[in-house]
């Protein structure tokens, strides 16, 4: 493993590194979303006289007075219909209108102006309320049903069940609450378009812009360098990109669209709401004989997204009898969406709770449970792990933990007025490859250049580009410069799924070879090359080697009056399905719990990580450490609070809690670096979700040995822990 610095650090920590906000074309004029105050129904009118007349104002677009958008040509987990298309209103904080003004502030006081009236529709914003109209979801199998011979139903081989422990345990929504809120820059030069705009991945944009805008994608030049975190809700295109680029084509001039804080809660969608019953049947022993986990999750009535949480169980724990049951409530609230390990992450809490439960009640201890009903082959259909060391992560896991200091019985162990509790719990979260296309181009100067359409947020994948270049070429990675984020790159794989780096890593490899394959051509071949029509030629470390003769490549491009040398090369999707991909690890912590005030506080961790090759230690260990933290964020503090009326009542960083520095503890990251050479030549898979999963229910079972009081509903606040 190495640990290279981040090759974009010094850019943003001294605030040279441009974000989509903080692009000032000349001429540039700025949108404002006007939203709804209502969660269903219809816009009757919108008096937009006083707001067209305020100062600074250059247009007010409605329903009534649309920017003429087409209709989105597919979904991208974000929002079914495109803004301002229709009067129609899906949810409290919906897109009705946009305010373009001379100035940020213009526009906004004008958006104060409009006058709103509707025909307000009776609304279902409750999903607790909501859970007796549970319906199976809209696409995708409802059920998966994986039975031994002996047993026609799941409930049967429970029956048969030495031990059964059955619960529900309930997860609220979630906020990305990424520190970039969504912008785009839009401006056009005649009939082509450039877009600086917040995404996972540029190509995503342009597709989804082409369609609503009318325009081929040819003639959309989509610009992201930089992305201020994402987690999933910079996936699709919102109603700011396709708002500021159409007034931007209408004024003939630049727009910027930044949405508000309050506005990102609303417009650009959440994790949803989650309910799940587990049943475990077991052995006295321990060894689980049925698993039955249902899953129900919220659903927004303005898009198709489905959170399948119970899918979960489909690839953690051997059992030979398994049920999956997923369904959804379909409530008329801003878009449902993908977050952070989306599914496993709600799913692991019930999962891995349920799991301590059954220990519990059967006297074995919750790391020694998980080891009996290890999964040697995938649970639900049997294929081979294409690596697998979970075990040691357990093993080595314990034993930096100190797991053997545990005591078993709730409340026993103390520090003044703390009580002190361990927990952990099983991390796993999908692995794959797809395919993906990289150019490198060696130029003049000695330097190279790592172009693809990947996005990196926050997450190393350009460091992992210059790194995995800098491999091939034999050059310090100070000479390798990423350059990614733009949609006239060779397509590269977007920033999601965990699949980054294990998709494009290889690709970067190949190019780069490719790259030097290119190079030695040209010292061959080219007229003006000290090395032509030589037959020993070589490359070795950047440099190009015959006879007696040695030249590093910027100088021979140099000699040669030749500003670079280039190759493109594409990594083709993992084809192989006789393996199952996925990565793993394990949480160890500690959790102290105030006798008197119930305050809950992490106060040791540690994640042993089970995920390929590590390319980049340093940032592959924030990545841990980022996914733990939201995990502590979830156990402890996040809510997204709905009013009746469909309104988040704490739609800001006031009110919406996220761990601070005083919040998180030292935490332990330690990797086991066992390449997957089944997967890629690179052997690396997937780590940007996986420590996320399985956090939370590690958390709770530290509260349990802490006190005796299992928590089944996210978050575990004071209220939870004094009843």
């Amino acid at each position: 493993m190495t640990a290279t610095d981040r090759v974009d650090g010094r850019p943003k920590v001294t605030g040279a590194a441009a974000y989509a906000a903080d692009r000032h074309p000349a001429g540039l004029a700025y949108g404002y979303l006007i939203t709804s105050t209502i969660a269903r129904g219809t816009v009757t009118g919108m008096d937009t006289t006083a707001a067209a007349s305020a100062p600074g104002v250059l247009a007010v677009y409605t329903p009534f007075n649309s920017l003429g958008l087409f209709t989105y040509n597919r979904e991208q987990n974000d929002e079914v219909h495109a803004p301002l298309r229709d009067a129609n209103v899906r949810y409290y904080g919906q897109a009705i209108g946009f305010v373009v003004a001379e100035t940020f502030e213009q526009a906004r006081d004008a958006a104060t102006l409009v006058a709103v009236s509707y025909d307000a529709q009776p609304s279902k914003t409750s999903f607790v309320d909501n859970l007796g109209g549970a319906t199976p979801p809209p696409s995708g199998a409802p059920t998966v049903d994986v039975l031994a011979p002996e047993f026609a139903t799941i409930d049967a081989a429970l029956a048969a069940s030495e031990v059964v422990v059955t619960a529900t345990y309930l997860t609220p929504c979630n906020d990305h609450v990424a520190m970039e809120p969504h912008a785009t820059v839009a401006a056009w030069q005649g009939d082509n378009l450039t877009v600086h705009t917040v995404s996972q991945g540029v190509r995503l944009v342009q597709e989804r812009l082409s369609s609503t805008l009318g325009i081929d994608q040819s003639r959309i030049h989509v610009i992201n360098p930089h992305v201020g975190g994402g987690f999933g809700n910079k996936w699709g295109m919102w109603a700011q990109m396709p708002l500021a680029a159409a007034a931007a084509r209408v004024l003939g001039r630049p727009v910027k669209a930044a949405l508000t804080r309050e506005q990102v809660f609303t417009i650009v969608g959440h994790r949803p709401a989650t309910s799940q019953t587990v049943s475990l049947g077991a052995r006295r022993d321990g060894t689980l004989i049925a698993v039955k986990h249902d899953g129900v999750s919220s659903k927004s009535a303005s898009n198709g997204f489905t959170e399948s949480v119970a899918s979960t169980s489909l690839s953690t724990y051997a059992t030979p009898n398994l049920h999956i049951g997923r369904a959804v409530v379909t409530l008329d609230v801003p878009v449902t969406t993908i977050m952070r390990a989306p599914g496993e992450s709600n799913g692991a809490f019930a999962q891995e709770s349920a799991l301590d439960e059954l220990a519990d009640q059967l006297g074995v201890d919750p790391l020694e449970i998980r080891r009996r009903n290890y999964a040697t082959v995938k649970p639900d259909n049997k294929l081979p792990w294409s690596s697998k060391h979970l075990d040691e992560c357990y093993d080595l896991g314990a034993a930096r933990f100190g797991w053997s200091r545990r005591n078993p019985v709730p409340g026993s162990v103390t520090d003044g007025d703390w009580l002190v509790g361990m927990g952990m719990a099983t991390c796993t979260y999908s692995a794959s490859r797809s395919s993906a296309s990289i150019k490198v181009r060696l130029l003049a100067d000695g330097t190279a250049v790592v172009a693809g359409t990947g996005a990196d947020l926050g997450t190393g994948q350009s460091t992992v580009f210059a790194i995995l270049a800098a491999e091939v070429l034999g050059i310090p990675v100070r000479r390798v410069s990423p350059d990614i984020g733009d949609s006239t790159a060779p397509t590269a794989a977007n920033a999601g799924g965990s699949g980054s780096t294990s998709t494009n890593g290889p690709a970067v490899q190949l190019a780069a070879a490719a790259a030097r394959d290119a190079l030695l051509r040209f010292a061959v071949e080219h007229e003006r090359s000290p090395f032509h029509g030589m037959t020993d030629v070589r490359y070795e470390n950047g440099d190009l080697k015959a006879g007696g003769l040695t030249m590093s490549f910027g100088t021979l491009l140099s000699t040669a009056d030749v500003p670079a040398v280039e190759a493109t090369a594409t990594s083709p999707r993992n084809e192989n399905r006789t393996v199952a991909y996925r990565s793993f690890g394990a949480h160890f912590c500690e959790v102290r719990v105030n006798r008197w005030t119930a305050e809950a506080r992490v106060s040791r961790w540690l994640t042993v990580v089970d995920a390929g090759r590590i390319v980049n230690e340093k940032t592959s260990r924030s990545q841990i450490v980022g996914g733990v933290i939201m995990g502590i964020g979830h156990a402890l503090l996040e809510d997204a609070r709905m009013e009746p009326t469909g309104r988040f009542a704490n739609a800001n960083m006031a009110s919406y809690l996220v761990p601070v520095n005083a919040d998180i503890p030292p935490i332990d990251v330690h990797f086991l670096d066992y390449p997957d050479s089944t997967l890629s030549s690179l052997g690396a898979r997937g780590i940007g979700e996986l420590a996320i999963v399985g956090a939370a229910s590690a958390i709770a079972g530290a509260i349990h040995n802490a006190t005796g009081k299992r928590i089944r509903e996210l978050p575990i606040t004071l209220d939870k822990l004094l009843t």
